[in-house]
């Protein structure tokens, strides 16, 4: 069994920073691509930015060149660096990763449980 767990996150005013960050524990032989999602009030979950095993980045238009993915592909984690935040950012930031558990095991996608991020104008 694989768990992500996220931390971060919290309230901050706009033209602030965050960072929120995910740690996958449990059966894990390999981690592919990992990234983040939100998903505001009311609205549909989206894309907020990936990252591979190799270091390729994409990132939703909404927040290209305001936010920073990384990862330590040693220690399974992935980090979010949010930059100049905006009250439209205000959401469930919720990680995701494609694990393999064994060699010849399949990519499996997995979720975090989500953490709130809150902007206030």
């Amino acid at each position: 069994q694989v768990h992500l767990v996220e931390s971060g996150g919290g309230l901050v005013q706009a033209g602030g920073s965050l960072r929120v960050s995910c740690a996958a524990s449990g059966s894990i032989f390999r981690i592919n691509t990992m990234g983040w999602y939100r998903q505001a009030p009311g609205k549909q979950r989206e894309l907020v930015a990936h990252i591979t095993r190799e270091g390729s980045t994409n990132y939703a238009d909404s927040v290209n060149g305001r936010f920073t993915i990384s990862r330590d592909v040693a220690m399974n984690t992935v980090s979010l660096e949010m930059n100049s935040l905006k009250p439209e950012d205000t959401a469930v930031y919720s990680c995701y990763a494609e694990i393999q558990s064994t060699y010849y095991g399949p990519r499996v996608g997995t979720w975090g449980q989500g953490t709130q991020v809150t902007v206030s104008s």
